[in-house]
């Protein structure tokens, strides 16, 4: 997947480069607005930040829908609520405040690409994503199944299984993981997203388990077993 980073600060985006890269993701980074409404090679999805040095990165957002129906995710230090609905208004898929991850970021791109791609013939054949010998997800559908026996669970339930299962392995916090299931302007209690996890961990017992990771967040893995045939 081609990515184009619109992003003037050079430790910000030399630090998404790199995680991108690492996940297979090719990036081309321009500094300016006007840099990336001139470019010209093809590209699959834009990050972009608003505080560029020569223009409102909003007006590049705008243009840049204008143009076309690539998604646009706006990675921004602004936080106000305003420029977050300004930004989805004008045409953004999705808004992702900094600091953040760069793992949010792969689970935010993935999550804006499975919206805009239809599936291929083969993709639909499959119909879901496969997490070892006996978890699949099917995102479309929104359905999940273990051993074949769809599995009852309540929307946000789904919602923080679908994000965690983005990186098996990945450790993401609490902060992340609000914001990416919730909301990012929740303002209640996190105590929710440790009901939320109990459930998923009582209902997916010796199939995937996820580990609190003290300070920090929650770390999904399937288990070895669950993978064997």
């Amino acid at each position: 997947m081609h990515v184009l980073l619109v992003e003037d600060d050079e430790p910000v985006a030399e630090s998404l480069r790199r995680g991108l890269r690492r996940y297979g993701f090719e990036v081309d980074w321009v500094t300016t607005g006007a840099a990336a409404l001139a470019h010209s090679d093809p590209y699959d999805v834009v990050l972009l930040d608003l505080g560029l040095p020569d223009t409102d990165g909003l007006d590049v957002c705008k243009a840049l829908r204008e143009r076309g129906d690539v998604p646009i995710i706006v990675i921004s230090a602004r936080s106000d609520e305003t420029d977050r609905v300004v930004g989805l208004e004008l045409g953004a898929d999705d808004y992702v405040s900094k600091p953040f991850g760069v793992r949010e970021v792969i689970a935010r791109i993935r999550a804006v690409m499975r919206r805009v791609q239809p599936r291929t013939p083969e993709e639909n054949a499959a119909g879901a994503d496969r997490y070892g010998s006996r978890l699949t997800i099917d995102r479309k559908a929104v359905r999940v199944h273990v051993d074949g026996e769809e599995v009852a669970l309540a929307p946000k339930e789904y919602d923080l299984l679908a994000f965690l299962t983005e990186e098996p392995g990945a450790l993401m916090s609490r902060e992340q993981i609000m914001e990416a299931v919730w909301d990012a302007n929740w303002f209640g209690p996190t105590k929710t997203l440790d009901v939320h996890v109990a459930a998923l961990r009582r209902k997916f017992a010796g199939v995937l388990a996820i580990e609190a990771v003290r300070g920090v967040g929650f770390r999904l893995e399937i288990v070895k077993d669950a993978e064997a045939s």
